[in-house]
């Protein structure tokens, strides 16, 4: 794209002959400035997270960069757009940037399907919001296997194994809840991971854009193209909405991830069905 085209925080690709390249932001001084990103993420205890291509290590840009208090990205299943976002996430929360780490969903098509789930408000939240905490499972189970075994068979009283991340969601320090939980709330010092952002009508998006305090970051991850929610279509959604409404501010940023790693077969499922 020329010069003229391209916005603050956008992301290019500088080229120098046929082979150097070099991936950049934009930044508010109108000067090309190279990515600010480690070369894992290092979570505690847990599995380091390394971007595993051109399109990860500009998203782990934006997500780092204190700077920029919005980021939206688009990407199609198994991108790594949610597991990315995580993992930065939880990288900023243990390195204190952060007092905590919220993870959200909005919960489509909620109606008469929810009410027949068995159980208590959590529990019919949970199936709602299990990709989350296999998120968290991946990224926070201990890398070696060497442990005690005592330590490893913590039960809770329930019975079932305790995982790394409950004694971080019983002190708030990490939440996972359902969108619906939000109105009202003043978000400050957390770093929010709105999931599935294609789900929201415009308005709801503003009330969680509306909600953030100083000091948050608040970061909206999607895929435009995979819509339950009869409301809203590709390009009316509150993801696409946030996009283009805030784009070009200097505190807003944007991601499209197009290459998929999670398989093969689930790359060619996105493109081909």
């Amino acid at each position: 794209p020329r010069r003229k085209e391209i916005v603050l925080n956008q992301y290019v690709l500088l080229k120098a002959g046929e082979k150097q390249t070099m991936p950049a932001r934009l930044d508010a001084n109108g000067t090309f400035v190279r990515l600010q990103i480690p070369e894992v993420l290092r979570i505690p205890d847990g599995h380091h997270l390394k971007p595993l291509n051109l399109g990860q290590k500009c998203l782990i840009d934006a997500l780092l960069n204190p700077e920029i208090s919005l980021v939206t990205c688009y990407g199609q299943a198994g991108t790594g757009k949610t597991l990315v976002a995580v993992a930065a996430g939880l990288h900023e929360m243990f390195n204190r940037r952060y007092n905590g780490l919220t993870i959200s969903r909005p919960v489509v098509s909620m109606g008469d399907q929810l009410g027949f789930l068995p159980g208590s408000l959590d529990d019919k939240m949970k199936p709602w919001l299990q990709p989350i905490y296999d998120a968290l499972d991946l990224l926070m189970q201990p890398v070696t296997q060497q442990a005690p075994r005592r330590k490893q068979k913590k039960e809770n009283v329930g019975g079932t194994v305790s995982k790394p991340y409950d004694e971080l969601i019983e002190r708030g320090v990490i939440e996972i809840e359902a969108l619906c939980y939000i109105r009202g709330r003043s978000i400050p010092n957390r770093f929010f991971i709105l999931d599935e952002a294609q789900q929201l009508t415009p308005q709801e998006a503003k009330t969680v854009v509306t909600r953030m305090s100083r000091g948050s970051k608040l970061v909206l991850v999607g895929d435009p193209a995979q819509i339950d929610n009869p409301y809203v279509d590709s390009r009316s959604n509150g993801l696409v909405f946030t996009r283009n409404r805030l784009k070009g501010q200097p505190f807003t940023a944007h991601v499209t991830l197009s290459r998929g790693e999670r398989s093969p077969l689930a790359e060619a499922g996105a493109h081909l069905m």
